[in-house]
């Protein structure tokens, strides 16, 4: 999989840009400011619809201005389609090959890509939340049915809390509808359960491998934690007799929305134990280890986004993280510092330079 042009409209700093991208690496350098992040965050919007630095879209329209197109070539084998993502304050459109498409869970499993962004290190020490917010992303791409499955499991997660709360109050409304509600959460969340679990055992394959050949040495390994690694009747019984303690609280106690995972380096919590420098080798091993786990479910590979990499490793890690990479993984990488790359790398690259929003193809001798 491969996006070959992108065409942005008043996106960000861009008002209007149309460039042809290399099948292979991409190296965008510039100033902090210039605009080389909001290029790859325009190709992660195009894959998924949103970008990974803002929560709010009305704020990658450029000031002045009501709406806001990025367009992209993508290219799976020997076809192409064109993908496109309107935003504007009344809200957000999407088409691909110029035909509207009504649900976002049928377009966003259409590209998939993968990010290393350098606040994704505060994966392993922020909340729970933030880590299943990654698995959902993440398993989303790939399968269209985890997105639909997650958005019911929500629906009915809230139905559950808001009946909770008027069994709290009234006391006197029927257990019969909690057990209702309860069994349809089990269901939704048992599949969840299962696509998360495989999702991580995929991982687990590829991550200790991809850590040793980055970073030399240690053997890391991810662990699944879940209420539902229970049979159904095992759990429908836990949740009755905490229905007391759930009406009290006014929400529910048990199921997939609680789910977290661990790192596990030798044996050791990172969480615990590991330094920042280990951290982040853990995560980008994860997004590395998710190239391969791609490439054998879905038969293609992701384009990859290795956002302000210099930053954060030496020159060496990275030359072994391009050498793991296949050849037909497009890759992007912004940095600052164009000089630090090795003659190398730049070898066999296509190199943009930005400048204030305006890019400049140069040619590396």
């Amino acid at each position: 999989m491969k996006i070959s042009k992108l065409k942005l409209t008043n996106f960000r700093n861009y008002e209007n840009l149309d460039l042809d991208l290399g099948k292979q690496l991409n190296i965008i350098y510039g100033e902090n400011g210039s605009g080389k992040s909001n290029l790859v965050e325009a190709i992660y919007l195009l894959a998924l619809t949103k970008s990974f630095r803002l929560t709010s879209d009305k704020h990658l329209i450029q000031k002045g201005k009501e709406l806001a197109i990025v367009e992209g070539k993508i290219w799976k084998n020997e076809d192409s389609s064109l993908y496109k993502v309107n935003i504007s304050n009344d809200g957000k459109k999407v088409e691909i090959d110029n035909n509207k498409i009504n649900k976002i869970s049928e377009f966003v499993t259409k590209i998939q890509i993968i990010l290393f962004y350098p606040r994704d290190t505060e994966l392993i020490n922020s909340s729970p939340n933030e880590r299943r917010r990654l698995l959902n992303i993440e398993i989303s791409q790939i399968f269209k049915e985890y997105m639909i499955l997650l958005s019911n499991y929500n629906k009915i997660l809230k139905q559950r809390n808001a009946y909770l709360k008027q069994l709290y109050l009234y006391g006197n409304a029927s257990r019969d509808y909690l057990d209702i509600l309860t069994k349809k959460l089990l269901e939704y969340g048992k599949k969840i359960y299962k696509y998360r679990w495989e999702f991580i055992s995929y991982l687990n394959e590829y991550i200790t491998d991809v850590y040793e050949k980055i970073f030399g040495s240690g053997k890391l390994k991810i662990v699944y934690h879940s209420s539902f690694n229970k049979t159904e009747k095992e759990l429908l019984d836990t949740y009755r007799k905490i229905y007391s303690k759930e009406m009290a609280n006014g929400k529910t106690l048990l199921g997939v929305h609680h789910d977290d995972f661990e790192f596990l380096l030798d044996g050791n919590k990172l969480k615990e134990w590991g330094s920042q420098g280990q951290l982040k080798n853990a995560i980008l091993s994860f997004k590395i280890a998710e190239i391969n786990m791609i490439k054998e479910i879905l038969k293609d590979y992701p384009i990859l986004i290795l956002d302000d990499l210099f930053s954060e490793l030496d020159v060496k890690k990275i030359t072994n993280i391009l050498n793991l990479l296949n050849k037909d993984v497009q890759t992007f990488i912004t940095t600052t510092e164009l000089s630090k790359i090795p003659d190398e790398i730049k070898n066999k690259s296509r190199i943009y330079e930005v400048i204030n929003g305006k890019i400049r193809e140069e040619n590396y001798e």
